[in-house]
């Protein structure tokens, strides 16, 4: 019974994580149409700057917000200056960041090198919680409510403020939006910051969870694409789902199926396309 418990727990707090990371790839991905493949090296770039930031400062929350800042600094230089010159070009938008994805590996293993590193968190979030009898790592339960905050943060903006409105809109139709006058660059520039800024912060705290090495970033960006095509494009609650989804099937099959990990997710979500080509919560556009 205690392993099931813990079993369930690593899902959860493997769907938080995924959740940060996937939520601002949907969000980026139903606004803007753009598969944006390098999601994932900013990820693994925003841990790699929360690793050197945590280590000389000694201070994880700073490294959070130097993560999250630097990494929406870099989303706002590829949305302005990169991915504007293949406007309406998909193949052209998808090998761009698969470019930019690859330069940024290098960059990053230039700098940091191919070892694999732990970011440290604070002497609060080390060891384990004990309650109800299951004993569980404090740092795992502190990323499931990072990723819980997230998510009403998140809700509310897109709920609750003339962004969130105008990202709404822009999902269903950015050509009406842009027609009624709203710079939709602007918006587009926004959502592609947001979206950059929640892979920075996926990253600070995967890089404690996962650690970092040079591969990370096509493994969380595999996952996060089941995400987004099983929650569906643009959806917020999707990606809640998804993530769930994906992390439950990845821990379980671990466990079960060591040898068809993968398969254990992506043969569900094979399954589910032939019946909701849109995921879960998708619509067309």
């Amino acid at each position: 019974m205690t392993l099931a418990i813990v079993q369930a727990l690593n899902g959860l707090t493997f769907g938080a994580l995924l959740f940060l990371v996937a939520s601002g790839f949907t969000l980026i991905f139903g606004l803007m149409r753009i598969v944006n493949l390098a999601h994932g090296a900013l990820y693994l770039m925003g841990g790699y700057i929360a690793l050197t930031v945590a280590s000389k400062s000694a201070s994880f929350a700073l490294a959070i917000g130097a993560a999250a800042a630097a990494i929406a600094a870099v989303g706002f230089v590829i949305d302005r200056f990169l991915l504007s010159f293949v406007k309406g070009y998909e193949l052209r938008q998808v090998l761009l960041t698969l470019g930019i994805a690859l330069f940024m590996n290098d960059l990053a293993l230039v700098i940091w090198g191919g070892d694999t590193f732990t970011v440290p968190i604070p002497e609060a979030l080390r060891g384990a919680a004990r309650f109800a009898g299951v004993t569980y790592p404090r740092y795992r339960i502190f990323v499931l409510g990072v990723g819980i905050v997230v998510f009403v943060l998140l809700w509310l903006l897109v709920n609750r403020t003339r962004l969130g409105a105008l990202i709404r809109a822009g999902v269903d139709d950015a050509e009406t939006v842009e027609a009624i006058g709203i710079d939709i660059k602007r918006v587009f520039a926004a959502t592609f910051m947001l979206g950059s800024a929640l892979a920075g912060v996926g990253g600070a705290l995967g890089g404690a969870f996962l650690s970092l090495y040079p591969t990370a970033d096509s493994e969380i960006l595999v996952f996060s694409l089941a995400v987004v095509v099983i929650g569906g494009r643009g959806s917020l609650w999707g990606a809640v789902v998804g993530s769930l989804f994906v992390a439950m099937l990845a821990t379980y099959g671990q466990v079960w199926f060591p040898e068809l990990a993968y398969f254990v997710i992506f043969g569900p979500m094979a399954l589910l396309l032939a019946f909701r080509p849109l995921g879960l919560f998708g619509r067309a556009a």
